[in-house]
């Protein structure tokens, strides 16, 4: 089939090299948000998934807006079978949903209708849920409701980040794409409607969400870092200024007040509402990384995060 690839960030452009690499279909453009200033200089940037198609001699498209005739213009010369999508970061209008005979498939990191939105991974552990997957669907112009054509299952690690998980589950998800797009082209795929109860929604992470409370139980702050991790990054406040907290895990009550911190010989523990947290990678304002039992060695007594 003839495809028009429709993606930003790197998970997508990692998709994307899969479905290259295969081979058995034909991507004739991608779709990717416009080049966004990054570094000191601002200097406009090519997304991952246009670096790649450049790369590999593929048209890039990357209109400000999904809404311009010029794209719907190009889309129909182009007259793709298909269009998949991982991670646009842009909606789509209908009248380019109705352009591709096989429509726009989709490609999202839970088990729908749980977890339709930005950000499917990280609500997932904030959730502590033990079960995600993926989701390849039809993508209409409600968000992430359209009829499932493929699922896979994957089971989230105790300790795994919203950053591990995604890596895991976009090698699943490169897979049930292609498996699915093969199953379109055969005229094989089967969509079935997604059931009404069960939605729950998963919008983008922020920075003011991702502070610490440290009176809520240490299984809740310790989901928080995971999901945070690595991006927008868990935080709370040491003396006036932003600490970050990278990786942590759930100790037992070390008799500690909220917040409360205790530096040890081989670890740090703080206070929470319920339990304590081990520090094992931290990141005080304005220094690099370090493991938590290496900052905590610097500490002249105990102290209290904000």
């Amino acid at each position: 089939m003839r495809l028009v690839f429709a993606g930003t960030p790197q998970v997508a452009a990692d998709t994307l090299s899969h479905l290259l690499d295969r081979g058995r279909h034909e991507v004739v453009a991608v779709l990717t948000r416009p080049d966004a200033p990054q570094g000191r200089s601002s200097r406009p940037v090519p997304s991952p998934v246009a670096q790649l198609a450049l790369d590999r001699g593929i048209e890039v498209l990357r209109p400000a807006r999904s809404g311009d005739p010029a794209l719907s213009d190009r889309l129909a010369q182009l007259a793709p079978d298909c269009c998949p999508v991982v991670a646009y970061g842009g909606l789509i209008p209908r009248r380019l949903l109705d352009l591709p005979p096989k429509g726009w498939v989709n490609v999202h990191f839970s088990l729908l209708p749980r977890w339709r939105g930005a950000a499917p991974v990280q609500h997932a552990i904030l959730a502590g849920d033990d079960l995600t997957g993926v989701t390849v669907f039809e993508l209409v112009e409600e968000l992430d409701a359209g009829p499932v054509l493929a699922t896979r299952k994957y089971r989230l690690g105790e300790h795994e980040t919203s950053g591990e998980a995604l890596a895991a589950l976009q090698e699943i998800g490169a897979d049930v794409l292609a498996e699915t797009l093969d199953a379109l082209e055969a005229g094989t795929a089967a969509p079935v409607p997604q059931p009404p109860d069960g939605v729950t929604l998963a919008p983008k992470l922020t920075v003011p969400a991702a502070r610490i409370d440290w009176t809520q139980p240490a299984v809740v702050i310790d989901r928080q870092v995971r999901a945070n991790n690595p991006s927008p990054v868990a935080w709370t406040e040491l003396d006036g200024e932003r600490f970050r907290v990278l990786a942590s895990t759930v100790e037992s009550d070390a008799g500690l007040a909220p917040g409360e911190i205790r530096p040890g010989k081989r670890d740090v523990l703080v206070g929470t509402g319920a339990g304590s947290v081990a520090l094992l990678r931290v990141q005080p304002a304005g220094r690099k990384a370090v493991a938590g039992p290496d900052w905590g060695r610097g500490l002249r007594g105990p102290g209290r995060f904000a």
